[in-house]
């Protein structure tokens, strides 16, 4: 790694992948270190180290290697994400205006929360949230929306030995915790951070369903701690409810996967 924080390997390896095209699929790892300018060696230690992640393939026959499944796999992902963005997107706009606060959508990405896209309410408070962030599963509405829709064991899997990490004084701090909020969550349909996360934050957070009843994503709406009112709360989470029904209409039987 150099200076600037930038892994030089990694650079080496997405340039090598630049090299193959539709004219030349195949590449065997002395033509292409000749191309690279460095050694056969490293050249076939990247490539080998693409291949066993399937990131490359490497034919038996020629002993060459083309692209792998896997970058079609995570170029599927970001169709299925932006698929989903399209398809949502009119509605939160709708839930901004409607209830005139940031609304969220957020979909589970490596036992994080990832939101996927975002709009800002008129009220004029401009939050820390982009798209494209991950936060944690525990402390945050979309997150705890998304696990306590998922299995049982999750909570084992990610929490395991109890202990879960503190942003604030009112992060729940312990597994047991944990469950019995996720549980409340499924019984009302509906999960609330209450600056859980972020001092000052508040947000109420809906489960988005597909016709086939799964979990495809979160849906939220947040504001600052001192204009939310505790007497607005069913009305907030009637509203996001109806807008996580029309998404659900739209996206029909969509799959995350």
């Amino acid at each position: 790694m150099n200076a600037s924080g930038i892994n030089n390997s990694v650079v080496k390896a997405f340039t090598l992948l630049e090299y193959f095209s539709g004219s030349k699929t195949q590449w065997g790892v002395r033509e292409m270190a000749r191309h690279l300018g460095v050694h056969e060696s490293t050249t076939y230690r990247l490539m080998a180290t693409l291949e066993s992640l399937g990131v490359l393939y490497k034919n038996p026959e020629n002993d060459k290697y083309a692209l792998g499944l896997k970058l079609y796999d995570l170029g599927h992902r970001v169709k299925v994400f932006e698929t989903l963005v399209q398809l949502s997107h009119p509605e939160l706009q709708k839930l901004s205006d409607e209830i005139e606060e940031t609304v969220h959508l957020g979909i589970w990405h490596k036992d994080e929360v990832l939101m996927i896209d975002k709009v800002e309410g008129e009220k004029g408070l401009r939050l820390n949230s982009r798209i494209g962030q991950s936060s944690p599963i525990h402390c945050t509405g979309l997150g705890k929306t998304l696990l306590a829709f998922r299995e049982d064991c999750f909570v084992d899997i990610l929490f395991g030995n109890g202990e879960l990490e503190v942003y604030t004084p009112f992060t729940l701090s312990s597994k047991t915790m944990l469950q019995e909020n996720l549980k409340l969550i499924r019984n009302q349909q509906f999960a609330i951070d209450r600056q859980e996360f972020e001092l000052g934050l508040i947000c109420v957070s809906v489960p988005v369903f597909n016709k086939d009843g799964e979990i495809i994503a979160a849906l939220s709406a947040a504001g600052p701690s001192d204009r939310f009112k505790e007497s607005h709360l069913n009305n907030y989470v009637s509203i996001l409810k109806e807008g996580a029904d029309r998404i659900k209409n739209k996206i029909g039987n969509f799959k995350a996967r």
